[in-house]
């Protein structure tokens, strides 16, 4: 029994100790040190008593709920295969040479050809 009124009488000890800190860091001196530190200062102790919750006339502290996030669900994505169209006969050579036979030349040696332009079938060069 002894042990606990120690021990009250040290948390009473200590409450005390701590309810004077604070006046003595708000104490900020007198001015640019006159009196070379031998100014008057004194310690003052108060007494705070709350019984640890707000008055009764303060509504209590409104909470926003949680937000529930929004969830969109899309649909996969659909994949459609094309088949490739079969391949037809193979293409003949359809390029053409343009003659000018007034000006015996082909295009685009001879811009313009009064007579009109013949196609003719593009052979390699050495060949009649």
């Amino acid at each position: 029994m002894k042990e606990i009124e120690s021990v009250k009488r040290g948390i009473v000890l200590l409450l005390l100790v701590l309810t004077g800190i604070g006046s003595a860091w708000a104490d900020r001196g007198y001015g640019h040190r006159y009196g070379h530190g031998y100014g008057h200062r004194s310690a003052q102790f108060g007494f705070v008593i709350t019984p640890g919750w707000g008055p009764w006339y303060y509504p209590p502290p409104f909470y926003y709920p949680p937000t529930q996030p929004i969830v969109i669900e899309r649909a996969p994505p659909v994949y459609i295969e094309q088949v490739l169209p079969a391949p037809g006969p193979p293409e003949t050579q359809t390029n053409y040479w343009y003659y000018c036979g007034a000006t015996r030349a082909y295009y685009p040696y001879v811009n313009e050809c009064p007579g009109g332009w013949q196609k003719v079938l593009p052979r390699p060069p050495g060949q009649p």
